[in-house]
């Protein structure tokens, strides 16, 4: 509801986009495509995807007809060969990578492309894969990771009364903001050692996993800020961390 809401994340989103260099196209982790292997988006024209439902129809009717960009694609691929990237003109733009740009790039008119996560791999594949990738920054080109931190829909609070995180929530958001803040990447890559904090907020891996893309990506020089703060439910962090 974030796309088509006036609150802190969407305004924030708006915020972050005119705080930035301009990017000449963007590399999007999103938790939605969530698969059995390693893909990047080739079409040159992705569509919206709305994949989700029982939302108002304001949301299905929403559009980001932002372009594709082939040749990053291409770049991708090369960038971490020998491992095989299928090229995947059918997928789109998910919810996932939509439902943020459209805040942070509102005009729609800088050239997106998606990168899969593979569902069979471990922690450490995904922050490998970011540290491969990391090199694209210095060609202008933007990586997003689109997830939650904390990510539990089974205990989301539904009766509104969700602002207040759950307390394991919180604790589990404040460590993970600790080690961003201290580069402890191996104990954000190893999450599972955090205990039964870690299990409750990432009962399945999907929403996690594009922050250990970001980590992977990120620059010793970079500074790191926190442009997004807050829960929704209870049980969902919407805490952003930005590099550079």
């Amino acid at each position: 509801m974030n796309a088509v809401s006036q609150n802190a994340c969407s305004k924030s989103g708006a915020v972050i986009g005119q705080s930035i260099p301009r990017p000449v196209a963007v590399l999007a982790i999103s938790a939605h495509w969530y698969v059995s292997g390693t893909a990047v988006t080739g079409a040159d024209t992705p569509r919206t995807i709305h994949d989700f439902g029982g939302f108002p129809e304001a949301l299905f009717k929403l559009q980001y007809p932002a372009p594709g960009n082939p040749t990053l694609a291409r770049r991708v691929r090369e960038r971490l060969a020998p491992l095989h990237v299928g090229l995947d003109m059918g997928w789109g733009l998910d919810h996932g990578t939509w439902s943020v740009l459209c805040h942070v790039f509102p005009k729609a008119d800088i050239p997106v492309v998606q990168l899969s996560i593979d569902a069979d791999k471990p922690t450490a594949f995904h922050y490998g894969l970011g540290q491969r990738l990391a090199s694209l920054r210095s060609e202008g080109v933007l990586i997003v990771g689109s997830g939650n931190l904390v990510h539990n829909l089974g205990l989301y609070a539904w009766d509104g009364a969700g602002d207040k995180p759950f307390d394991w929530a919180a604790r589990f958001e404040r460590r993970v903001r600790d080690c961003v803040t201290a580069g402890d990447d191996a104990s954000l890559i190893a999450y599972e050692k955090m205990g039964r904090d870690a299990a409750m907020a990432i009962p399945s891996p999907d929403h996690y996993l594009p922050l250990l893309y970001v980590l992977g990506a990120r620059q010793p020089s970079d500074a790191v800020s926190f442009p997004v703060e807050g829960f929704d439910g209870g049980s969902l962090s919407m805490l952003s961390v930005q590099f550079g």
